[in-house]
């Protein structure tokens, strides 16, 4: 069922509320990345067009008791918004109460105002996480509609989600229908070949991602940590690289079933520890010498992945190939990145998390189609499952 999206609502003179994404990065009270502000800033910048009356709100980190409040407020996001939208977002230090009520109430069209930290209210048994009715009820009594522009929390049942789009006729912001379109509608009706590229550490955390990609995917390209334990699968030597033993028979299972789909490395970076310092080289996959690590994709596979995407139409990638952190094993994640940039006239998406830090941080952000803002969400949008925050939205 499509959903409603913040175009389909008439905003003029009401009060919005907008869930936002705004868990960004903080040190010493000051933001380091400034990426999931900005990429609200269409949502937002069209409800100021529309003469709404905007109420901005976002959870920051985690907080479970009076303590974790430190370095927690959202005070320094409405100072970066106030620059970024060249308007005053005013901000209020409350999550709920009369001060808050009275701010809201002495907005006028096109004014902008940000409340405080929404985990705040799970100080006191978990109000916000645990999607609290009657703080969801409180929050929409606020205001007349609801945008929820979110993805990074769409995977959650939180009150300040769920709880509002329950008591309010409810609509995706820009940035929802955008995760919406690259990642839903690319798996479940991609444009062929239609080519999926798996790294991060653990088998454990792919599992259901693999599941569903499966009998969706043309190719499943296998890289980082989790490839060690399909070699296993396969009755390789794997030195003393990762392996999650206990999870060898699914690996054995899932390469059965793959029919050919699953490609593996065919060579891996090594070294004798988990570090830059040590005897670092490049061997074949069935040749990893014991006693050393594989901590990276090696040339070989650079290239070998590089073929496998030739042709590609539709490319999700998740999940770094090595240790990209450290620069003697991030040339498989560098040399995947410029692989999928490089593709002409095709769909290409990151999916949250490590691998669209490693993107990022690389420079190749503006060589994707599409960088989810959710590393939780995308990845269990990618095995298929609903979310709640999306599904709570009003259907058009």
């Amino acid at each position: 069922m499509a959903k409603k999206i913040v175009t389909d609502l008439a905003v003029a003179g009401k009060k919005v509320l907008v869930r936002a994404d705004f868990n960004v990065p903080m040190k010493d009270g000051n933001i380091t990345n400034d990426d999931r502000i900005v990429q609200a800033l269409p949502t937002i910048k069209h409800l100021i067009a529309e003469d709404a009356k905007v109420i901005l709100f976002s959870h920051l980190g985690r907080v479970a008791e009076e303590a974790d409040k430190e370095g927690k407020s959202l005070k320094p996001v409405a100072k970066r918004l106030t620059e970024l939208l060249g308007k005053e977002v005013s901000f209020v230090a409350e999550t709920r109460g009369e001060k808050l009520e009275n701010a809201i109430d002495a907005l006028g069209n096109g004014d902008v105002l940000m409340f405080e930290n929404t985990r705040f209210e799970d100080i006191d048994g978990k109000k916000e996480s645990k999607n609290d009715p009657e703080l969801g009820k409180y929050w929409a009594s606020l205001g007349d509609l609801f945008v929820n522009d979110a993805f990074g929390t769409a995977h959650r049942s939180h009150a300040s989600n769920v709880g509002i789009a329950s008591n309010l006729e409810s609509a995706a912001g820009f940035l929802m229908e955008k995760e919406i379109k690259f990642i839903g509608e690319s798996v479940d009706n991609p444009t062929r070949p239609f080519v999926a590229i798996l790294g991060g550490a653990k088998v454990s955390d792919k599992i259901g991602v693999i599941e569903n990609l499966l009998g969706k995917a043309d190719k499943i390209l296998i890289g980082g940590g989790m490839a060690y334990t399909f070699y296993k699968a396969k009755g390789m030597d794997i030195g003393s690289s990762l392996l999650e033993a206990d999870k060898v028979a699914l690996a054995k299972d899932l390469l059965e079933r793959a029919d050919g789909k699953i490609i593996l490395p065919v060579d891996t970076t090594v070294n004798t520890g988990f570090s830059e310092e040590g005897d670092v080289k490049a061997v074949d996959a069935d040749a990893i010498p014991d006693g050393y690590m594989g901590l990276d994709i090696g040339p070989k596979t650079v290239e070998q992945f590089k073929n496998e995407l030739q042709g590609a139409k539709t490319v999700i990638w998740n999940g770094p190939m090595g240790v990209f952190e450290m620069e003697s094993f991030a040339q498989g994640t560098i040399g995947v990145c410029k692989a999928i940039a490089n593709l002409d006239e095709a769909t290409t998406i990151i999916g949250g998390g490590d691998s669209a830090a490693a993107a990022m941080k690389l420079g190749f952000a503006d060589d994707f189609s599409h960088i989810s803002t959710g590393g939780g969400a995308s990845l269990e949008y990618l095995e298929g499952k609903e979310l709640p925050g999306l599904a709570a939205i009003s259907n058009k």
